[in-house]
């Protein structure tokens, strides 16, 4: 009886721990490919952690009422929890930091992005012309790059790329 009950404790943690896990960085890509060739847009893969505060104020930007349309019209979104620490390392998808590497960012920092089509070829990442990490961009030159980015990856036109430039250049 003992054992059983040891044996069931054993199986529900080990399904809850699975339940809660993240999924692998490479399902979560293929899986954006597949939509964005359905819905025939490109993807946005967007490198984040719990603690950077950089990422949480991208997804704000990125979010925002004025901006959240664009962005969904003309990306598939795959989010990517990379870089964690201690206790919130399971926060992580498992393969995330090699798929940052592999894309450019291993010592980029956060947040970092990449812009694929569906086949994954990279059409744009978020460095700039100095291989410097544009993070959340917030200086003109910064948004000035990662609205020419958008250019070149979407099918947003003028005034929509306003609209994003003006919603990154405000402070929230």
């Amino acid at each position: 009886m003992k054992f059983t009950k040891i044996l069931i404790v054993a199986l529900l943690f080990g399904f809850i721990q699975t339940a809660f896990a993240q999924e692998n960085a490479e399902v979560v890509i293929a899986n954006a490919q597949k939509q964005a060739k359905k819905e025939n847009k490109n993807v946005m893969v967007f490198f984040h952690a719990s603690w950077c505060g950089w990422c949480k104020l991208m997804d704000k930007k990125m979010n925002l009422p004025s901006t959240k349309n664009l962005f969904d019209d003309n990306y598939v979104l795959a989010s990517l929890d990379v870089l964690e620490n201690g206790e919130k390392v399971k926060l992580e998808n498992p393969n995330g930091r090699e798929w940052m590497a592999k894309y450019g960012g291993k010592d980029a920092g956060l947040p970092y992005f990449v812009f694929i089509n569906s086949k994954g070829e990279v059409l744009e990442n978020s460095l700039n012309e100095k291989k410097e990490n544009l993070g959340c961009p917030s200086t003109p030159e910064e948004i000035a790059s990662f609205v020419s980015k958008l250019k070149k990856t979407s099918n947003l036109n003028e005034n929509q790329l306003e609209i994003i430039k003006k919603a990154f250049s405000e402070k929230l």
